[in-house]
């Protein structure tokens, strides 16, 4: 069993994945009349990836409507964006968790097998 444990240990990869904070935003009132907004910011530490989805889910993980300047975000290694995300105020009672999706291409020439997705819980 120790055998084993250090085998992995010595063999195991590196995981990477990239950063969507805050990890638990507050919906505040934002210019539009019946329209709360969360501020996030997403920062890419994967070589590997350029391309990010912003998605609204409930506490099912049922997609929630929402509205963002890009719900697909470009982004290369080291870089930081700061999305705001809008969402109307009859769907504030089902919106639970915002999340970050990082989108694999088919062209690239060294793919990568592993897709992070990272979700802040709403307050």
């Amino acid at each position: 069993m120790k055998y084993l444990i250090l085998f992995l240990v010595l063999v195991g990869g590196y995981a990477s994945a990239h950063q969507f904070t805050p990890t638990y935003p507050e919906l505040v009132t934002s210019h539009i009349a019946g329209v709360k907004k969360a501020e996030m910011v997403l920062y890419n530490t994967r070589k590997d990836i350029k391309y990010y989805a912003i998605g609204v889910f409930d506490s099912e993980w049922n997609k929630v409507r929402f509205a963002s300047e890009n719900k697909l975000i470009r982004l290369d290694h080291l870089e930081r964006k700061y999305v705001t995300v809008y969402i109307s105020d009859k769907d504030l009672k089902k919106v639970k968790y915002i999340c970050s999706k990082s989108k694999i291409l088919l062209t690239a020439k060294e793919p990568s097998i592993v897709s992070s997705r990272i979700c802040s819980k709403i307050k």
